[in-house]
């Protein structure tokens, strides 16, 4: 679709046709789904918000003169939708940010009254290629999407949130971005200068510059699959084998978290025995991939159960060779973003969830 197509659309969406507007929108869903995220630090809420940019765009199609791009005038929407919705709100969290590690012999509740980050299936945000569906595509240099960047964004106030998305992460100019958030350019490279520092100081130590989005390394994608298999396998020992020392493993929305290898074993050691009171079921699991990092979905299976049920998307960390953070985000309604069943039939071979275990009691 070129320039003259793109006016006459348009001018149809104007005169009231849907269809029109639908065609004019939709090519850009997916990118304006993952920068609602990137605000957000939820799926499902990004996912309304989108729908919300896509309403108000449709009641204000008039107030688009033509003097930026759509694409342009959608982020502009999407972007202070979302600070409508940030505004009084809680920032998303994981475990980490509320209390010190667990012991692994003490188990707590679920919290339902925590803003809970949540993960992002790789499936839902692969850009479409620059080309006649999507003439203003963009090449974004310093993409990034990883649980890392996520987390240590929600500690930014919405606004220098905002500010840090749009120049640093999606490369627009000062200028544009002032624009877009009817501020001055000024103000915009205050609020970034504010924001980068905040970011230094919750990003991993290695990670102070971000680096472009890649898909999972074939030396990361070797680690998982041995990580499953020792998980499948209930094997103990392997699975040790692939932890880093100080790993750090957590499954919202229970609140605990566990640092380092010993007291990630400690818990699994019990959650995996049989005999014990706190045993979880037989498992099998289906790799997948969230948030550009390596991942895996679990499925439990009760011994009266007749199948295996959605139990955890688990996200990894995977450095140097070892598995330095596992966050398994224990929601069965986030398979449906994954594309997964909820349900898995008893054939094959059984195995246990790729993340930390649950709490006791």
């Amino acid at each position: 679709m070129g320039a003259d197509d793109d006016d006459v659309t348009v001018a149809a969406a104007r005169g009231g046709d849907e269809s029109a507007f639908a065609a004019l929108v939709e090519r850009h869903r997916r990118e304006l789904l993952v920068h609602c995220y990137r605000m957000l630090g939820s799926f499902d809420e990004a996912e309304d918000l989108v729908q919300e940019t896509f309403l108000r765009a449709w009641k204000n199609l008039e107030g688009f003169e033509g003097r930026s791009t759509l694409r342009a005038w959608l982020y502009k929407i999407a972007t202070n939708a979302c600070l409508d919705a940030l505004d009084g709100r809680a920032r998303r969290v994981l475990p980490y940010h509320l209390a010190p590690p667990a012991d692994p012999s003490v188990g707590e509740a679920a919290r339902t009254d925590v803003a809970w980050l949540q993960p992002f299936a790789d499936r839902l945000w692969e850009p479409l290629a620059p080309g006649e569906t999507q003439p203003d595509a963009v090449v974004i240099a310093r993409e990034t999407i990883e649980l890392a960047f996520l987390a240590a964004i929600q500690h930014l106030p919405p606004r220098q949130r905002a500010v840090l998305i749009l120049r640093d992460v999606l490369g627009w100019p000062a200028k544009e971005t002032a624009s877009q958030l009817s501020g001055s350019v000024a103000s915009v490279n205050s609020a970034l200068q504010r924001a980068r520092a905040t970011l230094r100081e919750h990003l991993p130590e290695h990670r102070l510059d971000w680096a472009p989005a890649t898909q999972p390394t074939e030396q990361e994608r070797a680690v998982l699959r041995r990580y499953m298999d020792a998980v499948e396998r209930a094997d103990l020992a392997a699975v040790a084998d692939l932890l880093a020392a100080d790993v750090r493993a957590m499954m919202p929305p229970y609140p605990m978290w566990f640092q380092g290898r010993e007291a990630v074993m400690a818990g699994l050691t019990t959650s995996w025995d049989p005999g014990s009171p706190h045993y979880v079921g037989r498992f099998r699991m289906v790799a997948t991939q969230a948030n550009r990092q390596p991942a895996v979905a679990a499925y439990v299976r009760l011994p009266a159960d007749p199948a295996y049920r959605a139990f955890a998307v688990a996200v990894l960390r995977i450095e140097a060779g070892g598995i330095t953070e596992l966050t398994a985000f224990h929601d069965p309604g986030l398979f449906r973003a994954f594309a997964l069943p909820t349900l898995l039939p008893p054939d094959g071979a059984a195995s246990m969830p790729g993340g930390p275990p649950p709490p006791r009691g």
